[in-house]
């Protein structure tokens, strides 16, 4: 009975091994997704107040 609990004690615990792991990867992944929209709002808002020729997010300069 002791070898079969810690068999299963030890399957669970490579799941949640795998489960963390996955876990990371997806926060990576969400990480880089998160830095690649700052930048495309950051160029669109430079286009956006160089195109108006307005300063829209109010940083005292007009494309930067």
């Amino acid at each position: 009975m002791g070898l079969f609990w810690n068999l299963i004690q030890q399957s669970q615990i490579n799941n949640q091994h795998h489960k963390s792991q996955s876990l990371e990867q997806r926060i990576d992944i969400l990480e880089d997704e998160l830095r690649n929209t700052q930048q495309l709002l950051l160029k669109t808002l430079q286009v956006l107040e160089e195109y108006t020729n307005q300063d829209i997010n109010e940083d005292g300069i007009i494309g930067r």
